[in-house]
């Protein structure tokens, strides 16, 4: 599907955007942009663009329906009948087997349903669609009139299958009026390069070494284990961050400012920092719309206690229809219970570089569980890596000379967590001659992420199945 959509991106990004800026009107080139999104989505997934076009639909007079409701029953009527509905349609493809295996298992059935395909980004898009609805009801946006504008809110081509997830209040104004500059669409070109290159050269070699020794996890030592785990740290950082850089700099190439994504994530000192760095989009989503809709943090501590283990569950199921998921987002709700309720002043008095150690730990513990569907892999793998084996550190990379040749790429994955990069880069950009250096970077760094994708069969994308 990465490959796919790559290609799709290669081959008709130019086109587009030479159609794009030829077109004088706005309107005709919101109308482009949805006919851009549709075939996009499309390409790498025919079979359920009615799905989509079915939920924007629905989702189109809902809203009319709530805002033209004046008895206050009625808008909460239509809210509850548009919530429902998205996440019957949500839960119908992603979790419905899930269910009924779990079902069979507690009640010794034999229910069946066939495997149905997880319709790309329909997580993304779902939360997209629901957040407009509630802000409709909430009153903090009018109703969107015109259908098309709102096909372009719910399905633009950048974030529609990985995110970040973007709140239809972030872009209204910028799908009536929007100022596209030269500045703004090579600004937005170098954000989809430099997401490129994390992805490609960074996340897919990452990736290798993660695989490969947690397919063979046995014959593995704590530290070769260690090594995996933190490979994979890296891979699902930069293989997220790597996507939502390139989908906000596309965004940008037509005008749309996304919100952040990611905020050097590895560097939080405590978890509560971590999530206000990590996958922004969604830890701020379930905040606004599950957290402090159930009371937040201004309750008794048991219904605080309730308020975050609903919400992290709920986050960990978003995800994905595991039960590692679930138990991944359960850990976070305790990490963070006990962060606000016992530990958080005494994080807080630690030197930083102890809190940031102590926090990534945990997060590369979370990470094991968050990549590991199988529950007594799952207990084996943790018990390893905490336990000495025969095995020699060398001898396993010896006899596994081609994966830990990938070892290398963890000095690309180091710097490029550190804003020492960044301001490094911004220093080049301002300096005399920075530009033709820029350039030069970029260009290498483009050509070489096309020669390794194209040249590459082992391209996974862990977000495309959310």
């Amino acid at each position: 599907m990465l490959f796919s959509s790559m290609i799709f991106i290669f081959a008709f990004l130019p086109i587009l955007c030479i159609l794009y800026y030829l077109v004088p009107d706005r309107a005709y080139r919101n109308v482009l942009l949805c006919a851009a999104s549709l075939l996009f989505y499309a390409w790498g997934e025919p079979r359920y663009i009615f799905l989509m076009i079915a939920s924007i639909t629905a989702n189109y007079f809902f809203g009319l329906l709530i805002e033209r409701s004046g008895a206050v029953n009625k808008r909460k009527l239509f809210l509850a009948l548009a919530v429902v509905c998205n996440i019957l349609a949500l839960g119908f493809f992603k979790y419905s087997g899930f269910f009924i295996k779990n079902f069979n298992i507690l009640f010794h059935t034999s229910f069946h349903m066939q495997n149905l395909p997880l319709p790309i980004g329909i997580s993304f898009y779902t939360f997209q669609a629901l957040s407009y609805i509630i802000d409709v009801y909430r009153q903090k946006t009018q109703a969107q009139k015109n259908f098309l504008n709102l096909m372009l809110y719910i399905s633009l081509f950048p974030q529609l299958i990985a995110g970040p997830i973007v709140r239809y209040t972030d872009i209204e104004n910028e799908i009536r009026e929007r100022r596209e500059s030269f500045d703004s669409f090579i600004n937005g070109l170098e954000q989809f390069i430099i997401g490129l290159a994390a992805k490609v050269i960074i996340a897919n070699n990452m990736a290798v070494i993660a695989d490969a020794v947690f397919a063979d996890y046995k014959n593995a030592n704590a530290a070769i284990l260690w090594i995996a785990a933190a490979a994979y740290t890296f891979q699902i950082y930069f293989d997220f961050a790597g996507y939502s850089r390139m989908a906000i700099g596309l965004g940008r190439m037509f005008g749309f400012h996304f919100p952040q994504n990611f905020n050097y994530p590895y560097l939080a000192n405590s978890i509560t920092e971590f999530w206000r760095r990590w996958h922004i989009t969604l830890s701020s989503w379930f905040r606004d719309y599950v957290y402090i809709p159930l009371g937040g943090s201004r309750c008794s501590r048991i219904k605080l206690v309730r308020n975050i283990l609903i919400t992290w569950m709920l986050t960990g199921f978003w995800h994905g229809a595991e039960w590692n998921f679930i138990l991944w987002g359960l850990y976070y709700g305790l990490l963070l219970l006990i962060e606000k309720l016992y530990t958080g002043r005494l994080m807080a008095k630690l030197p930083a570089a102890i809190s940031t150690a102590l926090t990534l730990f945990f997060v590369i513990m979370g990470w094991v569980l968050f990549r590991t569907t199988n529950s007594s892999d799952l207990f084996s793998i943790f018990t390893r890596l905490f336990t000495p084996a025969a095995v020699s550190t060398g001898q396993y990379i010896a006899e596994h000379a081609d994966t830990m040749s990938k070892l290398f790429f963890f000095i690309p994955a180091v710097g490029a967590s550190l804003p020492q990069l960044r301001t490094l880069y911004r220093k080049l950009h301002s300096s005399t001659g920075g530009f033709a250096v820029e350039l030069f970077c970029m260009i290498c760094l483009f050509v070489l992420s096309v020669c390794l994708l194209i040249a590459s069969t082992y391209n996974p994308f862990i977000y495309f199945r959310f």
